[in-house]
């Protein structure tokens, strides 16, 4: 896979703000070199965000938003607005465009908004060839933020804008966190189990699957691939046991049963909520699956937009496990993609997949939403770990977590930390209908 191939959630999100016709299209056009936007004499032509991604060196992969200006006026400006203003939720790096001489309280409000979301941010005053290069913005001196300025439209002050870009890019994006490199050492080897079924293409792996092998290469590690029901016979193959066994949420139960008791074991799902969110608010969210009762409302969000199939995990086997586990219906709602709602009263639960397709950020802006709003969010593999009754079994490489996870049982339920979770499933489910 080239890097031109790297998918979207691996890349820098550089997302592109300002009000109407300050020239954000045109900016975006001159970097990438290529019309990707619309552009035209008329304001508001840019009616969705528009993404390009490009290899910008030294950064690597990167993501471009071009947004709809947010000072639209009327029922589709509100709407326009509205998805402008879901990208922040999105960016790593915020572009601020503005024309030369043009600065007010809206550029003040937006600079706010990146402010109070600690995102990097470059404010570029275009169209400076129309007009004499303003004087300072006290703001922007006090911040130490040095503008940019550029006519895109004519090519003049690209160059300063891209090392601007590469100036503010932020540290974490080079210093990605590790899937798997941190739990399994140099020379070390990880059994990686991927069921094959009617989601996974013919001749392909899902993304979680092939991001992780290549996490276990460049940290020098081995990875051993198989299908669930080979498992047991390839453990009983090798003259010492794995360092970490990791499987596909769907096939939990028969692998904890095949995995030896001494072998760490857990599911991809579980360790993306730790690549790209916050394992440890999502195990203690978790634990809202025993406040469940009959007629509570969940959320079940998907970051990418796959066509569902008939044994769907989100839309058919997590309701069911859950339903089971709750012993009542429940009223489940399904988002996927961008959408995810601004007021979350009135969800008891929000459900969220392990987000390959999506950058940390906005994994971590959903989740911080919730815990602002008081709504527990939880993931894929942890509410399955935690409905099948092997909660603490697939937290065992997380010490972290699972310390989080009994002392939050403790402060719930009042017994020592120490004490295991007996969270389960009721015994006539058989291991086959989980495969």
């Amino acid at each position: 896979m080239g890097l031109m191939d790297a998918p979207k959630g691996m890349r820098l999100h550089i997302g592109i703000f300002g009000r109407r016709n300050v020239g954000k299209s045109s900016l975006l056009n001159a970097i990438t070199r290529q019309e990707v936007s619309i552009v035209s004499d008329f304001a508001g032509t840019t009616t969705d965000p528009v993404e390009k991604p490009m290899e910008l060196l030294p950064l690597g992969p990167v993501l471009f938003i071009d947004t709809a200006g947010i000072d639209d006026v009327g029922a589709l400006g509100e709407l326009r607005a509205r998805r402008t203003m879901q990208v922040f939720d999105r960016t790593d790096l915020g572009v601020l465009v503005t024309e030369a001489g043009a600065w007010g309280d809206y550029e003040d409000g937006m600079l706010d908004e990146f402010l109070e979301r600690k995102t990097p941010v470059v404010v570029v005053f275009n169209k400076s060839d129309l007009v004499d290069r303003p004087a300072p913005v006290k703001r922007l001196e006090d911040l130490k933020i040095k503008p940019v300025f550029t006519a895109a439209s004519e090519g003049r002050g690209i160059l300063d804008f891209r090392q601007a870009l590469l100036d503010a890019a932020p540290p974490d994006f080079i210093d990605n966190p590790s899937i798997l490199g941190d739990l399994v050492n140099t020379g070390e080897l990880a059994v990686l189990v991927v069921p094959i079924d009617k989601e996974a293409p013919r001749g392909r792996l899902i993304l979680p699957q092939v991001q992780s092998i290549r996490d276990l290469m460049d940290s020098d590690a081995m990875a051993l691939v198989v299908k669930e029901r080979e498992l047991r016979n390839a453990i009983e193959r090798l003259n010492r046991p794995p360092k970490l066994v990791v499987t596909d949420s769907q096939a939990f139960l028969k692998v904890a049963a095949d995995t030896p008791p001494e072998v760490p074991m857990t599911s991809f799902s579980i360790l993306f909520s730790r690549f790209k969110g916050d394992l440890v608010s999502q195990v203690e969210g978790t634990l809202a699956v025993d406040d469940l009762t009959s007629g509570a409302n969940i959320l079940i969000a998907e970051a990418c937009s796959h066509h569902p199939i008939a044994e769907d995990i989100g839309r058919v086997k997590i309701p069911r496990w859950l339903t089971q586990y709750v012993g009542g219906k429940l009223n489940i709602q399904h988002m996927q993609g961008h959408d995810f709602p601004e007021d979350l009263s009135g969800w008891d639960l929000v459900i969220h997949c392990g987000a390959c397709t999506f950058n940390r950020r906005a994994m971590l802006g959903r989740i911080m939403r919730c815990r602002q709003q008081g709504v527990p969010i939880t993931n894929y593999g942890l509410v399955i770990a935690f409905s099948l009754g092997i909660f603490e079994r697939a937290l065992q490489p997380f010490p972290a977590a699972l310390e989080a996870m009994r002392a939050a049982q403790a402060r719930r339920a009042g017994r020592s930390p120490a004490e295991p979770v007996t969270a389960g499933l009721p015994d006539d489910v058989a291991v086959d209908d989980l495969c």
